[in-house]
Formats: structure tokens, sequence, C-alpha cells
């Protein structure tokens, strides 16, 4: 049976990060370092931030410029479904929502729009136990 979270992550290399922080203790700064290493494209998107790991932020997905394959959403659940239509006027393919993060509404409404949806789920685990065979 495919694996269809390592062929998403396989086949998409482009992640907005919605609510990437640049303090280093936050787990969005070090998911999203993780993730850069890995060869990923790495969109901040926060509108307290200017740059963070060297790359210019945006206040909103929807102000970003560039194409966006992957949102991953570090916000609480009741900010996903603004995001979410976000993402889906941006012509993102998949979002995703970090542990501790999901919301059913946003996610009917994404998947009707013909997005992959992956709640509750920290893209760095998922990324880390299909591609890395030493420690992190």
């Amino acid at each position: 049976m495919p694996d269809a979270i390592a062929e998403l992550l396989k086949k998409y290399k482009t992640l907005a990060v919605v609510g990437l922080s640049s303090k280093t203790s936050r787990p969005s700064h070090g998911v999203a370092s993780y993730m850069q290493r890995q060869g990923y494209r790495i969109i901040p998107v926060n509108p307290h931030e200017s740059s963070v790991l060297g790359e210019k932020a945006y206040a909103k997905l929807r102000d970003v410029p560039d194409t966006v394959e992957i949102v991953v959403i570090f916000r609480r659940p009741e900010f996903v479904p603004e995001i979410a239509e976000d993402a889906i006027r941006a012509g993102a393919k998949v979002i995703w929502m970090q542990e501790g993060v999901s919301n059913e509404e946003a996610a009917r409404r994404a998947r009707a729009a013909g997005l992959e949806v992956i709640e509750d789920r920290c893209i760095l685990k998922e990324h880390a136990k299909r591609f890395v065979t030493e420690g992190i």
C-alpha cells in the first residue's frame, strides 16, 4: 500500500510555515529549520517577523507572491479556517496541521477544494521516520 505522506513529502518542496517564529526555542523554528536542512524551501508567514531562517516573512499567507505547495500550520485551531481559505486561493496542494492542531470544518472545506489534508501530525517526525536513517 502506498504511503501517502511519503509521496507528498517527495513531491512537494515548498513549505509556507504559518506561525513560524524566529525564536529558536519555539517548535515552529525547530521544525522549519530541520525541513530547510532537508532541502525544502521555507516561506515564513508571521505578521510579527520580517525574516526567519534567512527567508523573507509575510504577514499572511495571501501575501506570499510565490507558489506554495504545502501550508504547515502552527496556529491554534480557531485560526485554521481562514488559513485554509487562503491556502485554497493560493493554489496550495496540501494543508498540514501540526500536532495539536485540527479543525474539521477547515479540513472538509480544503478537501472539497481538492487539497490533501494532514491533521494533528508533526511534519518533522513524519519526514524523519520515512527518510532519515541516522539520528536527527
